[in-house]
């Protein structure tokens, strides 16, 4: 009997591996049939070769494997119902951000709760007597299937690239290829700026105007929907083509129902930060995963003070932002400021509370009660004023309750609807107020979280201008544009001259002739160019078909692009993506100006502690980079205050740069930390924590530079 007992809690063991291995396929299979069979080889594929390589392993390394790969999918499943998109090795800097994480998955709000808990259920019980080891036959057995069904997924996926990335690919497949590929791809040399198309690279106000001179409002107001794309429009959806049962954000629509709508409106990128750089700057932001162009601007004062904000404020506007979210991750407290904004504000600014914990900030009625009441105090001292709003209850988890989530699809969904009826009540006030008779807002969104109808809704955005001159605009705003125009358009409706570097076209312009427009979001590099669109990917070649947008359903034409013509968009990107380095051979990132820092008496976590934000930076090989920082301590107890200048890599403590670290610091005295290093290879998700302690301690943080170089010492 304890034979057979034995024997039977072996067979458990191997059943849970099995399953747990299973289980994404499984769940593609539950939610989508066999309308994706090339993603599920892929699942089928990397389920057998994990299962080899984990009954190969010593058995008490097979639970450590296994919940790796529990949680692993279990990300990708989120993430994909957050983003409609797969993770990439670059998302590791922000799976490995406990602060990220944590507010991510605040509350266990799981798009996918039964599957989540299943995965990781199954990885448990693989640790109930694990079965013997699998000598080398089976092993290779093993590795010969996996190699023979991963070979025809490669070769199937590749016939069929015009379909997404997730109907093609697991989410383990894709982060392995998407890191190999970028590793082993040769980079195409730039274009110089002169190349790129016009579109890309200059000004566009040559069409005719829609407002004649000057417009009448005085104010600005732009109000970013996190997330939000032009599918949940009613209007939008019908101008383009899209049929769908999926929520309508019906009292937004009314409540803009006098307003100009840009159904054809692009998000260039995934990322807060991207979209608010884009739009705030007339620029195009990274069509890859790099350092955001947004940080890049703390050392490119000249170019920052060319943002829309800094343009308003030098002409006689008071400019602000107000965001429901902290301000400290991305650094948006410093970007925001670099760019012109004089009054910086995050979740710290609200004194009502939310009805309900909501990780990330204030939810988005206790954001739109604060909001209104800002712009109230902003109408009282009867100067000019530029306000951008930036909401957070659309963000993952979603800022609603568990009752209002039930009677949704998803809690995503849930959180839209509570959008909905909140900002629609919001621009109803503003009516009401008489805000909208002086005031020019601009509804928009920083990226879109996208829908499994189709990968390119994850370029749609939301464009909705709402002016005192409505009898002069169109309801439907012909032409495409995106969040490059932002900038553009507001300077052109307000008589303001735009700096040579702001690119893009103006919404209240017609054009006749068509542009250029990119974007990179789901994994896929998009371009439309001279009546063509591109659609590319790292690992899959490019398609090319004629269309009259860069969003919609492929064109009918869609064909694999055998000419090469499409190579050239990784070029366009690659000197879109570098454009702001007026020196690529060197770059220098300024993270303090004499902020003063109060510490802590003990210091409790170096993550919320951080006295910097000089985080996630990715050096490239053969750089060497040189750190300098200088504190003073303005307030000390008598035994001092203790500073510490840690390096992290991927968010691990990185030991291998030798460097002295500060001394004890008492009242008045100054302490400097100097070093450089050398990057034979290239080094991702760098970040410097500067942490300290000491009763009382108030300290100054006279200077925190990093230059790149890319020269060899």
């Amino acid at each position: 009997m304890k034979a057979f007992l034995l024997k039977k809690i072996d067979h458990v063991s191997s059943a849970a591996l099995i399953a747990a291995c299973c289980l994404p396929a499984a769940g593609r299979l539950w939610e989508n049939g066999l309308t994706e069979p090339v993603g599920l080889f892929s699942d089928v594929g990397v389920a057998v070769l994990f299962f080899a390589l984990a009954r190969s392993c010593p058995p008490w390394l097979r639970l450590p494997l296994a919940l790796t790969w529990a949680l692993f999918q279990a990300a990708a499943i989120e993430l994909f119902a957050a983003l409609q998109r797969l993770p990439t090795w670059h998302d590791l800097r922000y799976l490995a951000d406990p602060d990220f994480v944590s507010a991510s998955i605040d509350g266990f709000r799981l798009s996918s709760p039964w599957l989540v808990a299943l995965l990781v259920a199954a990885a448990l019980l693989v640790a109930v007597k694990p079965a013997r080891r699998w000598g080398n036959r089976a092993l290779a057995l093993g590795l010969a299937m996996a190699f023979c069904l991963l070979l025809e997924q490669g070769m199937v996926s590749r016939q069929n690239d015009e379909q997404p990335v997730a109907a093609r690919y697991n989410g383990l497949h894709w982060f392995v290829e998407d890191a190999l590929t970028e590793a082993l791809r040769e980079e195409a040399g730039p274009v110089t700026e002169e190349a790129l198309p016009a579109g890309l690279r200059q000004l566009d106000l040559g069409g005719k105007a829609l407002v004649a001179g000057k417009g009448q409002a005085k104010n600005v107001l732009i109000v970013v929907l996190e997330g939000i794309t032009g599918l949940y429009h009613p209007e939008m959806r019908r101008a383009m083509g899209v049929e769908t049962d999926e929520l309508a954000m019906d009292n937004l629509a009314a409540s803009t129902a006098d307003g100009m709508l840009i159904p054809d409106f692009v998000v260039h990128s995934h990322q807060t930060i991207r979209g608010l750089y884009s739009m705030l700057c007339g620029d195009y932001s990274k069509l890859s995963y790099e350092t955001p162009k947004a940080f890049e601007l703390l050392q490119n004062a000249s170019r920052a003070g060319e943002c829309l904000p800094a343009q308003m404020a030098a002409n006689g506007w008071s400019t602000h932002f107000l965001q429901a979210s902290g301000l400290q991750f991305m650094a948006k407290d410093k970007v925001m400021e670099s760019i012109g904004f004089q009054k910086v504000h995050g979740s710290g600014w609200f004194t009502e509370a939310n009805p309900f914990p909501f990780e990330w900030g204030v939810i988005d009625e206790v954001f739109f009660n604060g909001a209104r009441q800002y712009i109230n105090n902003l109408r009282k001292k009867r100067a000019p004023w530029m306000l951008t709003l930036l909401t957070v209850g659309t963000h993952q988890p979603y800022g609603v309750t568990d009752e209002a989530a039930e009677r949704y699809p998803s809690r995503k969904i849930a959180s839209v609807a509570e959008l909905d009826r909140v900002v629609g009540r919001f621009i109803d006030g503003l009516r009401r107020d008489g805000v909208l008779k002086d005031t020019l807002v601009i509804v928009t969104s920083d990226e879109s979280h996208g829908s499994d109808l189709a990968d390119w809704i994850s370029s749609w955005g939301l464009g909705i201008v709402l002016a005192p001159e409505k009898q002069q605009l169109p309801r439907i705003k012909v032409g495409g544009y995106g969040l490059v125009d932002l900038t553009a358009s507001i300077l052109d409706y307000l008589g303001l001259t735009a700096p040579s570097s702001v690119v893009g076209r103006s919404f209240f312009r017609d054009y006749d002739q068509p542009r250029d427009m990119v974007s990179f979001t789901a994994s896929k590099l998009r371009w439309l160019t001279g009546g063509k669109r591109y659609e590319c990917t790292d690992n899959g070649g490019c398609r090319v078909g004629r269309a009259a947008s860069i969003l919609g359903d492929p064109p009918a034409d869609f064909r694999r692009d055998n000419k090469g013509e499409g190579s050239r968009i990784f070029a366009i990107a690659q000197t879109l993506d570098n454009k702001l380095l007026a020196h690529p051979s060197s770059k220098v990132l300024h993270f303090a100006k004499g902020e003063m820092r109060k510490l802590p008496e003990k210091i409790g976590s170096e993550w919320s502690e951080n006295l910097v934000g000089a985080q996630y930076l990715d050096f490239p090989a053969e750089s060497t980079v040189h750190v300098s920082v200088r504190v003073k301590a303005v307030k000390a107890p008598s035994r001092g205050i203790n500073l510490n200048l840690l390096i992290k890599e991927w968010n691990e403590d990185s030991n291998d740069i030798p460097f002295d670290n500060f001394p004890v610091l008492h009242a008045g005295e100054e302490g400097r930390v100097e070093f450089s290093f050398y990057n034979p290879k290239p080094r991702q998700s760098f970040s410097f924590f500067l942490v300290g302690e000491g009763k009382n301690g108030l300290v100054k943080l006279e200077d925190f530079t990093v230059t790149i170089d890319r020269n060899r010492i």
